[in-house]
C-alpha cells in the first residue's frame, strides 16, 4: 500500500505539471490567434496541424502511446481552434449570418399548404399553428408542398418531421437538403388512429385496410389480430378515408383519425387502435425566406463529416465548448457516395447569440456542406 501511495503522489505531481503546461499552451494559442486576427492570416492551417501531429506521435515510445499522443494533441488543437473562433466573435470578425430576425411571421394573409386532403393530421397541425380560418390548400406529396413554397404558390408549408413511435420521417430530411426552404416553427399533435368504414360495415366484412404505411405500423397490434385483412399503403391517412367513401365498398376500411372519418362521412368501427396511446407527431412550418423569430429557441442544421476516425466526435465538441445543448441527431445516406452520411442536428439556441455564431463558425470550418435549416 505504501508503494501505491508513493506512486499516486508522483502521478499527482505529474498531473499538476500537465495542467500548468496546458494553460501555458492555451495562452500561447490565444496570442497566436490575436496575431492572426491582426495580420489577416487564416485561422486554420491543416497542413501545419498534420505536420505537428506527425512530429508529436513520432516521439512516443509504443504503438499504444502513439495513439494516445495523437488523440491528446488532436484534442488540444481542437480546443485552440475553439478559442480562436471565440476571439473572432469578440472582434466582430464572424460577420452576420444570412438570416433576418423578425418579431412575427406576418401570417395573417399568408397562404398555407399541407400534404394530404381534408381530414389529414397535417391539416390539424396547420390549424393548431395558424388558426382554423387560415387560407390553405392541400397537395398530394411532401415534394409537392416543398415545390409550392419554393415557387411562391404558398407562403408556408406544414409537414411532419418526426413521430414519437415510428421515428424520423426520412423523406422530409432529404427534401430539406434538396430545397432552399427553411424551418420557422413547429407544433406537436397527438395521433389517435381509428378503424373507419362505410356506415353499417361489420368487421367480418372487411378484406382490405388502407392507410399510410407508418399508420399501419402504429396500429399493427390491432391489425395483426385480423391477419385475414390485406394491409395496403397509400399516401396519407385522410386519402385512405376518402378512398373508402369514393369507392363505396364495405370490404374496405381505413386507418385514420376520427376527424377524417367524420369529414368523409364514415363510421368509426373501432376507436383508439394505436399500439402506443401516447403517440404524437412533430410538424415543422417551412418557408422559402431566410427568417427566424427573434424569440426562437431551437436551431436545426445539417452537415457532412470527413470519412476519418473521430471526425464526428470533434465536430460535436463545438456544442460542448459553447455550452449549447444538442437535443437530437439523425443521419441519412449521402446520395451518390456509398457508406457516407449526412448528419442532422437540433440544438437549443438563437442565431443572434455569440455562442451559436461561434459554434456554427467552427462547424462550418471543420465539416463539409454545413447548412442552417432553420431557427424556430
Amino acid at each position: 500500500m505504501a508503494e501505491i501511495e508513493k506512486l499516486r503522489e508522483q502521478l499527482d505531481e505529474v498531473d499538476r505539471e500537465i495542467v500548468s503546461l496546458f494553460e501555458q499552451r492555451m495562452q500561447i494559442g490565444r496570442e497566436i490567434g490575436r496575431c492572426k486576427l491582426h495580420s489577416g492570416v487564416k485561422m486554420i492551417d491543416r497542413q501545419k496541424e498534420r505536420d505537428k501531429l506527425a512530429d508529436m506521435v513520432s516521439r512516443a515510445s509504443t504503438e499504444f502511446n502513439k495513439k494516445g499522443v495523437r488523440e491528446l494533441f488532436e484534442q488540444m488543437m481542437s480546443m485552440n481552434r475553439k478559442v480562436q473562433y471565440q476571439q473572432m466573435v469578440e472582434a466582430g470578425a464572424l460577420g452576420r449570418l444570412p438570416f433576418i430576425g423578425t418579431d412575427s411571421l406576418h401570417a395573417e394573409d399568408a397562404r398555407i399548404v399541407f400534404q394530404g386532403t381534408e381530414g389529414a393530421y397535417s391539416r390539424a397541425a396547420m390549424q393548431r399553428y395558424f388558426g382554423e380560418n387560415c387560407n390553405s390548400f392541400y397537395v398530394r406529396t411532401f415534394r409537392d408542398a416543398m415545390e409550392s413554397i419554393e415557387e411562391g404558390a404558398a407562403d408556408f408549408a406544414v409537414l411532419p418531421i418526426e413521430n414519437s413511435t415510428a421515428g424520423a420521417v426520412d423523406e422530409m430530411y432529404d427534401l430539406l437538403v434538396e430545397f432552399e426552404n427553411y424551418i420557422v416553427g413547429e407544433t406537436i399533435i397527438p395521433i389517435t388512429h381509428t378503424l373507419a368504414g362505410l356506415p353499417g360495415t361489420q368487421l367480418h366484412e372487411i378484406e382490405r385496410v388502407y392507410s399510410k404505411g407508418i399508420a399501419l405500423m402504429q396500429a399493427s397490434r390491432f391489425l395483426n389480430e385480423h391477419s385475414e385483412w390485406q394491409q395496403i399503403s397509400v399516401a396519407n391517412t385522410a386519402i385512405a378515408a376518402k378512398k373508402i367513401k369514393d369507392e363505396q365498398d364495405k370490404s374496405q376500411a381505413a386507418v385514420c383519425s376520427a376527424y377524417a372519418a367524420r369529414v368523409q362521412g364514415l363510421e368509426v368501427l373501432k376507436e383508439n387502435i394505436n399500439d402506443d396511446l401516447n403517440n404524437s407527431t412533430r410538424f415543422i412550418v417551412v418557408t422559402n425566406q431566410k427568417i427566424f423569430l427573434k424569440n426562437a429557441r431551437k436551431i436545426s442544421i445539417c452537415f457532412e463529416v470527413p470519412h476519418e476516425s473521430g471526425s464526428l466526435y470533434q465536430l460535436l465538441s463545438h456544442f460542448i465548448y459553447n455550452d449549447l445543448n444538442m437535443t437530437r441527431i439523425e443521419s441519412r445516406p449521402v446520395e451518390g457516395r456509398s457508406w457516407e452520411y449526412r448528419f442532422f442536428v437540433d440544438f437549443d439556441g438563437n442565431l443572434a447569440e455569440p455562442a451559436v455564431k461561434n459554434a456554427i463558425r467552427g462547424l462550418r470550418e471543420e465539416s463539409r456542406s454545413l447548412r442552417i435549416l432553420g431557427n424556430y
